[in-house]
Parts: structure tokens; C-alpha cells; sequence
């Protein structure tokens, strides 16, 4: 079994036989395994420059079997890992996104932004993402490309080792069928302000957010505004550096804002990050000194840097766990497709509940100050905490994600007795779960979860 598909499920590593790549040409593009998941990379089954002819290479049909191992036309770990890093992400760029990533363009725009009236700067960015819709990689409105293929691989595997039923370790603490987790990033001395009302708003629905907040030169941050998240048992991370989307532009700066965002987090005693306007280059991160980081979007349709890491759970980037925003952020919701509603939200989470994913949220206090937007914020708390209710759901601080994923990579499952049992610090919290294979799917159960209405695992 490769380590990826390990990592992704926790399998017994000798339950099953090997996933081997065979020979591959150097031509790296798109192509197809099966109908339905486009992967990126290089295979012997061919590949297509532009991800709309990826069709044309099936790689499916050039898997092999020799006893229990499968034999792939590719190799697993680059193409996931070229889908979570984003490495496809010029391959489906258009001409308005490498103009707009110049170096001097964000400069221009960010110098002016803060003096356009906030009209004339909706009207821009609307122009800008006016292309959302014809984008067709990765899939709107939630990506599950790396989540099917690890199913898929498993699936194969299982029937190359005649086996119907095998344990791996679930997701999620005790069980539970999936994770909520609210983010707040601070944008201005406004948002700043409204952030003790907001507080309240979500306690009242029972919630506890993480709150990202700019160190540096947009606006004061006090010792007891600081303090005022921790009494209540929030969370306080760090969101960027000064928020003027340069943070990446240049390799010798981006040293120098990597130097004294590892002091915030020091001096703050924060675990995570988030970059402004989700700005991220990945490879870049082994400078970093935080736990975990939240600038990557599942699909980024809506966001200034266009990709999406294709999945909606979290995993490892080197040392630093991603935690991915896995439905879009108010702002996008409100001012790009002017929606004033929850119904994007709502289709997004049936998705992700059905797939058993992250429910992964960003609001901001500086966009629900207004009646309008604030009751629309309070209706989504309101399904979600019906929803939390009812299907017994994780709702859980980033911290607290970051802490599970990292015990859970070290657990292992060890047969005793003709039983299965988990072994390792943190064990109380885990349960068991096994995929069954159906036919051309997988479903999944899990041992001792907690019992609601209508379950879909």
C-alpha cells in the first residue's frame, strides 16, 4: 500500500497488496481514471494539455493486477499531490489571471484599494470573477477529485485482494459523521469593533469560532482584545502580516514577513494562520513556525489566486497541517454573486455530509455588521446548529482539528485475538470503521458512532 493511501484512511499497511506505478512517459497534463475524476500529472495511459480533452486518457483501463497488488499507469502520490499543492493550476489558468498575478498589478491594486469607494471595487472584482461559471477544473461548488481517488484505489485494492470488508481508522473523534469548524478573519478597526457582538452571536447558537487577526499596521490590536477571545474559550490566530497581498510576491521579502510572522505567533501563543485574500505558494511554507494553516479553498472559483486543493479534509504539508476552506466565504457569497441567502452554503454542506468531509467555514466581521448580512449569517447558524443536533456532527476549533489529525496519523490498527483494535496515545477518541465494497462503490461503517436520524455513512 502506498503512504498516501495509508495517511488518507489508516489502514493496516499488510491487510492489503502494494500499489505499484508503471512506466510513464515525461509529459505531464490531464487525463481521466474512470468517468468521473480528472487527475493531473504524468501517465502511460497519455495525457492532455487542456484539462477539457482529459477524457481522451482513461487510465482505468490500463490498470493491471498481479495477485493482490495493482499495477498503475501513473504514480498516486504525485498525481495527489500535484492536486492538493495546485501544481495544475497554470495548466487552467486564462489570460486574466496571469495578468492579474504581475507582480506590479497587485502592487497598483492595493496601493488604491483602500481609496476606491467600496462600489467601484465590488464592481472590479465582479468583472474579475465574472469567469467562475465556465471554469470546469476543479468542480463548483465542492471538489471531491482527491477524496474520490483514494475511494477508488481502495476499492480496486480490496477487489485484487478478494476482500469486501476493511478497517481503517475513521475520521473524526467518537465516531462522528463529520466536522464543523467557524473562522473569523479581521480585516479592519470596523470588524475589529463589531468582534465582541459577533462573540455573542455565535455563543448564542452555542458556537466557538477561531478569529484571525492582521498584527501589523491596519489597526490596533490590545493586550485585552487579546484576552477577550481566550476568557471565552475562543481561539486567536494570525491573519497574515499587514493584508496588502504582497506577502508572496518576492522571495527576499517574503523571508523578511516570514521572520516576524513567526514572532506573532510566538508572542501571541497562536497555532494558526491564514493568509490575506487567501494568497498561498506552497512551497514556500517550510519557513513557517505555525501548527497548522487555513489559505487554501477547496474550489477557488471565487478567490484572487484561482486553483483549489480538491479535497475536504485536512492533511500534511510537510510539518504544517492544511485545514482547507471547503465552502465559500461571505464576502464572495455577498458581493460577488450577490446572493443574500443561504442556499449556496446549504447545497454546499449536503455535499460535504455525504462525503463525511470538513465543514469548513470563513465570515467576517467587517461584512455582518449590516442588519441585512448579519441575518443572513444567524440563519446559517441556525442550520448548522440544527444540523450539529441532529447527526451529532464535531463541531470543533481549528486547534482542536490540528490536534485530532496529528494523533490520528500516529494511531495504528493491530489485530489481537482475530479482533480489531486501535493502538497509540489518543486512542479513547477513535473508532473503527470499515469499507465495504459495493459493486463499482464504497460505503462506509463505523463502529460505535453516535446513533441519529437518516445516516448516511
Amino acid at each position: 500500500m502506498t503512504q498516501a493511501l495509508s495517511d488518507y484512511y489508516r489502514v493496516p499497511e499488510r491487510l492489503l497488496g502494494r500499489v505499484v506505478a508503471s512506466n510513464f512517459s515525461d509529459d505531464v497534463g490531464f487525463f481521466r481514471f474512470g468517468p468521473n475524476i480528472i487527475c493531473y500529472g504524468q501517465s502511460a495511459s497519455g495525457v492532455a494539455q487542456q484539462v477539457e480533452n482529459a477524457g481522451r486518457y482513461d487510465a482505468l483501463r490500463r490498470v493491471t493486477t498481479n495477485g493482490s497488488d495493482i499495477c498503475l499507469p501513473f504514480d498516486l502520490t504525485q498525481v495527489i499531490e500535484n492536486l492538493r499543492r495546485e501544481h495544475y493550476v497554470e495548466a487552467v489558468a486564462l489570460g486574466r489571471d496571469e495578468a492579474l498575478s504581475r507582480e506590479w498589478m497587485l502592487k497598483a491594486y492595493y496601493f488604491i484599494r483602500d481609496v476606491l469607494p467600496v462600489s467601484v471595487r465590488q464592481q472590479i472584482q465582479r468583472v474579475y470573477f465574472s469567469d467562475w461559471k465556465i471554469r470546469s477544473f476543479p468542480m463548483w461548488p465542492v471538489d471531491f477529485t482527491v477524496d474520490n481517488l483514494h475511494s477508488e484505489i481502495l476499492r480496486l485494492m480490496m477487489g485484487a485482494a478478494h476482500m469486501e470488508r476493511v478497517p481503517f481508522i475513521w475520521y473524526w473523534p467518537d465516531g462522528a459523521p463529520n466536522c464543523l469548524v467557524l473562522t473569523h478573519d479581521v480585516e479592519t478597526s470596523a470588524g475589529r469593533d463589531f468582534t465582541p457582538q459577533l462573540m455573542d452571536i455565535d455563543e448564542s447558537y452555542g458556537f466557538k469560532a477561531s478569529y484571525q487577526v492582521v498584527p501589523e499596521k491596519r489597526y490596533d490590536v490590545p493586550r485585552e482584545y487579546i484576552e477577550s477571545f481566550r476568557s471565552r474559550g475562543l481561539e486567536f490566530n494570525i491573519h497574515d502580516l499587514n493584508h496588502d497581498g504582497c506577502l508572496y510576491l518576492e522571495r527576499e521579502e517574503f523571508l523578511r514577513r516570514a521572520k516576524k510572522i513567526n514572532h506573532y505567533v510566538r508572542h501571541y501563543g497562536a497555532s494558526g494562520f491564514r493568509a490575506g485574500s487567501m494568497y498561498r505558494r506552497i512551497d514556500w511554507f517550510d519557513e513557517f513556525e505555525f501548527s497548522y494553516d487555513m489559505s487554501l479553498t477547496n474550489v477557488a472559483h471565487l478567490e484572487p489566486q484561482r486553483g483549489g486543493c480538491c479535497t475536504v479534509f485536512p492533511f500534511f504539508l510537510g510539518k504544517i497541517l492544511e485545514i482547507p476552506l471547503t465552502t465559500s466565504q461571505d464576502y464572495s457569497v455577498f458581493h460577488i454573486l450577490n446572493d443574500y441567502s443561504i442556499d449556496l452554503w446549504k447545497k454546499q454542506i449536503d455535499l460535504i455530509r455525504k462525503k463525511n468531509g470538513l465543514l469548513s467555514f470563513l465570515t467576517h466581521p467587517d461584512y455582518l455588521i449590516t442588519p441585512r448580512n448579519r441575518k443572513i449569517y444567524e440563519s446559517l447558524l441556525g442550520y448548522l446548529r440544527d444540523m450539529v443536533d441532529h447527526e451529532k456532527i464535531w463541531a470543533a476549533l481549528p486547534c482542536e482539528v490540528d490536534q485530532w489529525w496529528r494523533t490520528r496519523s500516529q494511531l495504528q490498527l493491530i489485530q489481537k485475538g482475530g479482533e480489531w483494535e486501535i493502538e497509540g496515545p489518543g486512542k479513547e477518541k477513535a473508532r473503527i470503521a470499515y469499507a465495504i465494497r459495493e459493486g463499482d462503490r464504497l460505503n462506509y461503517e463505523v463502529v460505535g458512532a453516535p446513533a441519529h436520524e437518516g445516516s448516511h455513512l
